[in-house]
């Protein structure tokens, strides 16, 4: 009989780490949910907006934060599960029945192998679309104005910036206002203070404008272009129209725009073979503009501009490779609508049939002279205006490295399962009896360092002082590094449950300083 692939004790050690991972998750999912809400809170509250609408905003946050919280879960869980095998004798139980350590590492780092497959479909394929759908919320959100009500003896905002009105009695009722003062600043070239005795205010059917009809009263104008003119205009009767000053809310349903944070790493590559060609491209015209001044130095006729060599989308990589072929498997195939073919004529002066060695002989073109060729085809580049390459060629780079610091934080976010699994063994097998404090500052030490140096790594990055693999994976390889260290100690030492608590971790710091101390001295 063939070998069972999951056998009794990875079955075990795998839902050892169930509870603690779901625990995790949702706490630490939970926690996080809430430092949002407390963060938008106040900026979603007192416009009027629908109770749905503020919680599909927070539900379009889950996404983003379930992409840093899985690795973090799955530490928490390596943590807690192994340090409490050891501490029931587990673990030694497994050794003198002969088990090795690798064999009982084995499906924990499998198990962590398939949660880094589902964390990468997540970060590349749900994310973006709801981090696309979270800007766009947000975005007709802010364009939504707060409850628009007027205040007595108060400079109301009408127009944020722009319109200004203050009056000494507003009666609800009627509409009616007393001593009306208008500061308005719509024009930054002028500057008008409007006063009347007396006013009436109202409002069209959709709420979105403000008619305001003033009495008796006058306009005191001052010009920035001429301070040493004022300008003063009575008036019986002035109409002013406001408008803008809507409080219903819109949501834009679709917005084209999508920036690297709402891409799926296949549209990320094409953009980062879009900013390429766009390099080679600068970089070509700006070699032709230097051979035309070079040839205008020496009196000889200007080169063509040389057309550019690729125009078809550049070829996707392994994985969205993959990827297409796994959605043509799962999904069905579109059906291709036909056009149907033209009827053909016949030809009003048929030829004779070709034999299979004719060939019908190439159209003959009109022959152009050198000075012709270079007049035919219009210069991209105007020469000697070739000075602003450098930047342009930078800013195609630039923009190909922020794609692909995108891609490779999609890919380093997905392996943080693995590196954190591969740190919480050795930590837990060597400090068994540490409890929950040693998993929450183990955790705490490990998300800390990991995150600060993701988000440094990204800023590196993105100014292109680092490579993009090297900016996102560093903190991967030297997790991944110190993890692989701890369980070569672990297993040239062993395991035992006596000690192993905080008490250790203070004895190995005074070991460590002590030998330096007395060499110092």
């Amino acid at each position: 009989m063939a070998r069972p692939t999951v056998r009794i004790l990875s079955r075990y050690l795998l839902r050892q780490q169930l509870a603690p991972f779901g625990f995790a998750l949702a706490a630490l999912t939970a926690f996080l949910l809430l430092q949002q809400v407390a963060k938008r809170f106040g900026e979603l509250v007192g416009k009027g907006l629908p109770w749905h609408v503020i919680a599909e905003v927070f539900v379009l946050s889950v996404p983003f934060i379930i992409a840093m919280t899985l690795p973090m879960a799955v530490l928490v869980a390596v943590l807690y599960s192994f340090s409490r095998l050891v501490a029931d004798n587990e673990i030694t139980a497994m050794k003198a029945s002969g088990i090795s350590l690798a064999r009982v590492v084995t499906p924990v780092l499998g198990g962590a192998a398939a949660l880094a497959l589902c964390a990468l479909l997540w970060n590349d394929q749900l994310l973006p679309r709801a981090n696309h759908r979270l800007r766009t919320l947000l975005v007709a959100i802010q364009r939504k104005k707060p409850s628009f009500s007027l205040k007595e003896q108060v400079i109301n905002e009408v127009i944020q910036g722009q319109f200004f009105l203050r009056a000494a009695r507003i009666d609800p009722a009627t509409n009616r206002l007393k001593d009306v003062t208008i500061y308005d600043l719509e024009d930054a070239e002028r500057r008008r203070i409007i006063a009347a005795d007396s006013g009436h205010m109202a409002y069209t059917p959709g709420g979105t404008d403000l008619y305001l009809t003033l009495l008796h009263g006058d306009i005191q104008e001052v010009k920035r272009a001429q301070p040493d003119q004022f300008n003063r205009t009575f008036f019986v009767v002035n109409r002013i129209r406001v408008a803008g000053i809507s409080n219903s809310f819109v949501k834009t349903e679709e917005d084209p725009y999508r920036s690297d944070r709402e891409m799926t790493m296949c549209r990320m590559e094409r953009e980062v073979a879009m900013a390429r060609l766009d390099e080679a491209r600068v970089h070509r015209q700006a070699r032709w503009a230097m051979s035309v001044d070079l040839h205008r130095l020496a009196g000889l006729v200007p080169p063509p501009v040389a057309a550019d060599s690729v125009t078809s989308d550049p070829p996707p990589g392994p994985y969205c490779r993959v990827w297409q072929r796994v959605v043509g498997w799962v999904l069905p195939k579109e059906a291709d609508a036909q056009t149907p073919a033209p009827a053909r004529l016949p030809p009003a002066h048929p030829t004779p049939p070709r034999g299979p060695r004719f060939q019908s002989p190439p159209p003959a073109f009109p022959t152009l002279k050198p000075a012709a060729a270079a007049s035919a085809a219009p210069p991209l580049i105007t020469p000697g205006a070739g000075f602003g390459e450098e930047t342009r060629m930078k800013g195609a780079r630039q923009r190909a490295a922020m794609y692909e610091v995108e891609i490779q934080k999609k890919l380093a976010l997905a392996a943080a399962c693995i590196v954190f699994a591969l740190i919480g063994i050795p930590v837990a097998l060597r400090f068994p009896r540490g409890g929950t404090g040693l998993v929450i500052g183990v955790s705490v030490v490990v998300f800390a360092i990991y995150y600060i140096g993701l988000i440094s790594g990204e800023d590196l990055g993105d100014r292109l002082i680092l490579s993009p693999f090297l900016a996102m994976w560093a903190p991967n390889l030297i997790c991944g590094a110190v993890g692989l260290i701890g369980l070569w100690v672990v297993r040239s030492q062993g395991t035992t449950p006596r000690g192993g608590d905080w008490s250790d971790v203070k004895e190995l710091l005074v070991g460590w300083w002590r030998p330096r101390t007395k060499r110092a001295a």
